[in-house]
């Protein structure tokens, strides 16, 4: 019988590691990679794995979320970390890598491994069609892993929209800032819905006086807003991706661009309506219709709602307040609204170019399509963000691929770990616009009863995922 062999799409973060963690298990791969015959406009190498925004792999520190998930993946052997660490340059706490180098040293180890076959081409629709339909010999022989990130290229974004329903495919990713619950302070902020329509605890509300509102507008306005790169003002969060301005459009008119296509999503950026006037935003985003302040038994002049992001209620996304300002003037500005002044940002808002599924609706959760026989998704397509994220997503494909062909045992990883943590996000059936997210302290489940030491409570998320992962591997082996 002819051995299995996966195919993998794509040779980011997240394909490389899909591509490795199934040879290293004794799976043959056949790996796509359109680059460098075909790029794309944030790419410069042919390198797999490149690096486009950032050299800097987030957080080394063992105490952190993002420390954890990169424990959790070098237990299991990930390519990507062993390299970054072979190839680390001093970035303080966080994990800074020689990109060039790093680069050339992950291509070089994936097309030398004797069980990867790598594809210097464009995979199309045809052939992923070929493993979705189930009277495909592909389709009881082997898998795709589609890996192909937020650049996807509009073909195979038709075929995945094709499979999950165009409302379930984003090209624009377009959300507001998120934090930690237990950093709200609830001295201030009160529990009600508008007009006490719905359960209570569905939104908590932030009270504006006048001279907060004021004061708050004044500095939202004023803000410096992030820099808007031509490859990302490509697209709508719901449709076909849009032509891009061309690159030596100047600033100004790509900043117009992109406010017409946020204003066709209803994703325009709070800061834009702000500068319409000075009480855009109280009958707007912040109108206090239907809410009544405990403190004064009166209606607020405005108010800004939080929405809870999870089931655990231990994340909240600001409503309507998607925004492009970077990231430190967000943490400055929003911590003038009444009720977050000390509140910790796991997520800060973003309007960027992106391509994603909403992973609740349309993914197993084994991060199959569930509507596609044998494919999957790995990394930013999953809805999670950032390189490392994306990498773990690849890998826990593969892994998991690898387990089922060989016929072993496989367990879904506990929910304490950061693995379990990601995996939660993806699979949560929360009321809400789902968006990429990327490991933070409020995915982690709290522990009970609830330690109201912030430190302490931190220490224990980590110490529990730490115990609830050496528990996990042993499925694996």
């Amino acid at each position: 019988m002819e051995s299995p062999t996966v195919t993998v799409v794509g040779a980011g973060f997240a394909g490389v590691e899909a591509a490795w963690a199934l040879a290293q298990r004794g799976i043959r791969v056949r790996l796509y990679e359109m680059r460098p015959k075909e790029t794309t406009p944030a790419h410069t190498t042919g390198h797999f794995a490149e690096l486009v925004c950032s050299n800097s792999l987030k957080s080394k520190s063992p105490e952190s979320p993002a420390g954890q998930l990169k424990a959790e993946m070098m237990a299991l052997g990930s390519i990507v970390l062993e390299t970054a660490f072979e190839h680390e340059v001093s970035a303080g706490q966080a994990l800074g890598v020689d990109r060039d180098k790093f680069g050339e040293a992950i291509t070089r180890k994936i097309r030398e491994h004797p069980l990867i076959e790598v594809f210097d081409e464009v995979f199309t629709a045809e052939m992923a069609d070929s493993f979705a339909s189930p009277n495909s010999p592909q389709s009881t022989t082997s898998h795709l892993v589609l890996a192909t990130g937020p650049l996807t290229t509009p073909e195979l974004s038709d075929w995945i929209a094709s499979k999950t329903g165009r409302g379930h495919l984003y090209f624009y990713d377009a959300v507001s800032p998120t934090v930690d619950a237990s950093t709200i302070d609830f001295s201030i902020v009160f529990h009600q819905s508008r007009y006490d329509k719905g359960d209570g605890d569905d939104y908590i509300n932030c009270p504006f006086n006048k001279e907060e509102y004021d004061a708050f507008v004044e500095a939202l306005v004023a803000a410096e807003r992030a820099p808007i790169h031509a490859f990302e003002a490509g697209g709508n969060r719901n449709s076909t991706p849009l032509p891009s301005p061309h690159p030596r459009t100047s600033d100004k008119e790509r900043d117009s661009f992109l406010e017409n296509i946020q204003y066709f999503a209803g994703c325009m950026p709070i800061e834009v309506i702000a500068e319409r006037g000075q009480k855009s935003l109280a009958f707007g985003n912040f109108k206090p219709v239907g809410l009544t302040d405990p403190r004064t038994g009166r209606r607020p002049y405005a108010a800004l709602q939080l929405r809870p992001e999870n089931k655990e209620k231990t994340l909240y996304s600001l409503v309507a307040c998607q925004n492009r300002l970077r990231f430190g003037e967000q943490k400055r500005v929003f911590q003038m609204v009444p009720g977050l002044q000390n509140a910790e940002f796991v997520r800060y808002g973003v309007i960027h170019r992106n391509t994603f599924v909403d992973a609740p609706q349309c993914l197993t959760p084994s991060l199959q399509l569930s509507s596609c026989g044998n494919a999957f998704l790995a990394g930013q397509l999953t809805g999670v963000e950032g390189y490392v994220e994306s990498a773990a997503m690849g890998q826990y494909v593969g892994l998991m691929i690898a387990a089922k062909l060989k016929g072993q045992t496989w367990s879904q990883p506990p929910r304490e770990t950061a693995f379990g943590s990601l995996l939660s996000h993806l699979q949560d059936q929360t009321d809400r616009d789902f968006a990429p997210m990327n490991i933070n302290w409020g995915l982690f489940p709290d522990p009970e009863p609830l330690i109201r030491d912030k430190g302490q409570r931190k220490r224990e998320k980590i110490e529990r995922a730490g115990a609830a992962f050496q528990e996990w591997p042993s499925a694996l082996d």
